[in-house]
């Protein structure tokens, strides 16, 4: 087995990368008030992001073929047989692994895995398309992720279908539909090049940064009623402080994208994704952990 090609190809996965949808992983544990598996909940963990979302990441740049910057990867490396190889293992990996977690988890895993096929797949390939690639993104990895989440765990059917759930399962999917048109905002070439009309690509530098803006807002303001439904207040104030350098990083580079659209870039997009999902991953865990405690109830 020629390991210096798999070593090669293994960054084309982009692990490191799965970090950023950390939060949502987080968000859905931080809200079960009753009894789930911890031990699950840990090995749900390292299905999804060393497992299911690598191995989605590396399908994407094989059909790909990025020359340019990726989410991760300033410069790519090129793609090879290796890849695929590696991407069938770890989808292979994730489903077996899902399994043993439970067979409900396994069969959600499983849709998830075929969407994010179909979002890449040449014959299919929803990329293309603005609004159901994004449609699709939002509610696959928002929504449904954060409920797929808690499955795994082990959480109780009643409190997944609760409506306070279902409502902070929706927050989710907001705070991926102001994101993942910036994600999009440094790739209009490329994209324009290999004939995917994305949602950035659509709306321009200036109106993606107002479609992230309102999407982001709205998230926080149906955030801040669930928690005041669900009498958790300083979960609020835990989110709101949080928050600031997020909001503070993301009015900058708007005006700064604003004025010059050459600053919606590879540098100042991953920079963007990282400090929003260290903030976020590091308010839900402390909400998690207040949750554990019997906190704020």
């Amino acid at each position: 087995m020629p390991l210096p090609a798999y070593r090669r190809a293994l960054p084309l996965l982009r692990i490191p990368f799965s970090v950023y949808l950390m939060p949502v992983y987080w968000f859905a544990l931080s809200a079960l008030r009753g009894p789930f598996s911890s031990g699950r909940a840990v090995a749900v963990f390292v299905v999804l992001h060393l497992l299911a979302y690598p191995a989605s990441n590396g399908y994407n740049s094989w059909f790909d073929r990025d020359e340019g910057s990726i989410g991760g990867l300033e410069r790519p490396p090129q793609v090879t047989p290796e890849l695929w190889r590696l991407v069938v293992l770890f989808d292979a990996l994730a489903v077996l692994g899902a399994l043993l977690i439970s067979p409900a988890f396994a069969g959600l895993l499983t849709v998830y895995l075929l969407v994010s096929k179909a979002y890449s797949y040449d014959r299919i390939r929803l990329k293309k398309y603005p609004l159901v690639s994004t449609l699709v993104v939002v509610v696959f990895q928002g929504a449904f992720t954060f409920l797929m989440t808690q499955v795994g765990a082990g959480a109780t059917r009643a409190e997944i279908g609760s409506a306070d759930n279902l409502l902070l399962a929706t927050v989710s999917s907001l705070f991926l539909c102001g994101s993942y048109p910036l994600t999009q905002v440094y790739q209009h070439q490329e994209d324009r090049q290999r004939g995917d009309q994305t949602l950035s690509l659509l709306l321009g530098v200036r109106g993606t940064f107002v479609f992230a803006g309102l999407g982001l807002l709205a998230g926080a303001l149906v955030l801040g009623y669930a928690y005041l439904r669900r009498d958790e207040l300083p979960f609020l104030a835990v989110f709101a402080v949080a928050t600031l350098p997020v909001v503070g990083l993301f009015a900058r580079w708007a005006w700064q994208a604003w004025h010059n659209p050459a600053a919606a870039d590879f540098r100042h997009t991953m920079r963007m994704n990282q400090v929003s999902s260290l903030c976020l991953s590091a308010a839900f865990i402390l909400m998690f952990i207040l949750q554990q405690r019997g906190l704020p109830g």
